[in-house]
């Protein structure tokens, strides 16, 4: 495999676009290739098996259409149900899977009280229950939020804020650090700190960054040349939507 190949991304949505700019800060040499599967968002509602179902048809796409040298989930959704079933499928292609960054609250041991948002299908992952209880402090709750992804990718600032409203009421000042358990919720940080005041956050961008990192160098494809390029594909059928949803993802990419 060519090391000038491209790596490539995959969410539900936009979202991971959160995860693919800390990748491009931490590894700005190498060529990305984004897929938003907008068609079928939001995961968090879908069974196990639709999941892993798609997602092995995105990454066959990737690997054999688009000669993706290496894989990232960046669909926390996707990583609980698939990432098994897509290393056992694809064994020869480097994998990295994002999860909740609740093993940084515990490593970085701030104070106060912890709250977990995420999709229904995160939390109720056998990966998030393993995650979870490994390093619960007794501090923490747990909160699914249904259709906030999808409000995200594709509501307004003032929908996003009424539904955080509603739904994180009963948090307001009790706790001081949220961890961002689906890639969509970086991009709501304004709306949620609006609801429950001066919090940390906490997701797991940084740390899939330094995965794909350490793959990439483990597996000797590290990209040494000149600044890469990233390109955005879309799965919505209309022709429109996927318009509108390339220049949202640029334009959050420039940020």
């Amino acid at each position: 495999m060519s090391s000038s190949a491209p790596v490539g991304f995959f969410d539900s949505g936009i979202g991971g676009v959160t995860v693919l700019k800390e990748a491009i800060r931490l590894l700005p040499n190498e060529n990305y290739i984004f897929f938003s599967d907008s068609k079928n968002n939001p995961y968090g509602d879908k069974s196990d098996g639709e999941i892993i179902a798609r997602s092995k048809e995105i990454t066959r796409f990737l690997i054999n259409e688009k000669h993706c040298k290496a894989i990232v989930i960046a669909c926390n959704t996707a990583s609980a149900k698939a990432a098994k079933s897509l290393r056992a499928e694809f064994s020869k292609i480097p994998i990295a899977a994002i999860e909740p960054a609740y093993k940084v609250v515990h490593d970085a041991r701030p104070t106060g009280a912890t709250l977990i948002m995420a999709t229904k299908g995160t939390i109720k992952s056998e990966k998030f229950r393993r995650l979870y209880y490994s390093y619960y402090d007794h501090h923490t709750s747990i909160h699914s939020c249904p259709g906030l992804a999808d409000l995200i990718e594709n509501g307004s600032s003032d929908e996003v804020l009424d539904y955080l409203k509603k739904t994180l009421a009963p948090y307001k000042g009790k706790v001081q650090n949220v961890v961002l358990g689906c890639t969509h919720y970086p991009l709501a940080k304004k709306e949620i700190a609006a609801v429950l005041g001066n919090v940390d956050f906490f997701d797991g961008a940084p740390g899939i960054a330094k995965r794909l990192k350490y793959l990439l160098q483990k597996n000797d494809i590290l990209n040494g040349g000149t600044a890469g390029n990233t390109e955005f594909i879309d799965s919505a059928e209309d022709e429109e939507i996927r318009k509108a949803k390339a220049a949202r993802f640029y334009d959050i990419l420039k940020r």
